[in-house]
C-alpha cells in the first residue's frame, strides 16, 4: 500500500468510526466534542453519510487510486475552509474547527504522499 493510499484508508477508517458514532449514539459523541445533545435525525443522517464516504475512501485505498485522492485533498482543504466560514459567521460553534482541523491535516499528509510518488516515479523514469 502507497502511502498516499495508506493516508486514505486511515482517513477512511476515521470516517467509518466516526460516522458510526453519530448515526448510532449521537448523543454520547457531540458532548465529547462540544456539541449540545440533538433529538433531531440530521445528525444520524450525518453520520451515515460520514460512514458511506469511509468506505469510498477505504475502497480507493485498497485500489491504490490516485486521481481519487488527488481530488480528496481539495475538496478536504475546501471542507476546512467552509468550517471556518461557519464559525466566523456565528452559525456554528467553534468546536467544528477541530473536525475541519483534522481534514487539513489528513488533507497535507496526502498531498505530501502524493509529492512523494510523483518524486519517486520522475526519479525512475530519469534513470
Amino acid at each position: 500500500m502507497s502511502r498516499a493510499a495508506l493516508s486514505a484508508f486511515v482517513w477512511g477508517a476515521y470516517l467509518i468510526i466516526a460516522g458510526l458514532g453519530l448515526l448510532l449514539v449521537p448523543n454520547f459523541v457531540l458532548p465529547l466534542l462540544g456539541f449540545a445533545t440533538t433529538a433531531e435525525g440530521w445528525v444520524r443522517v450525518l453520520g451515515l453519510l460520514a460512514s458511506i464516504l469511509g468506505m469510498y475512501y477505504v475502497f480507493s485505498a485498497r485500489w491504490n487510486m490516485v486521481p481519487f485522492f488527488q481530488l480528496t485533498v481539495a475538496g478536504r482543504l475546501a471542507f476546512m475552509a467552509g468550517c471556518i466560514g461557519l464559525v466566523i459567521s456565528g452559525l456554528m460553534s467553534p468546536s467544528l474547527l477541530i473536525f475541519g482541523g483534522l481534514d487539513a491535516i489528513g488533507a497535507i499528509w496526502t498531498w505530501l504522499s502524493l509529492r512523494g510518488m510523483t518524486e519517486a516515479s520522475n526519479s525512475v523514469a530519469r534513470a
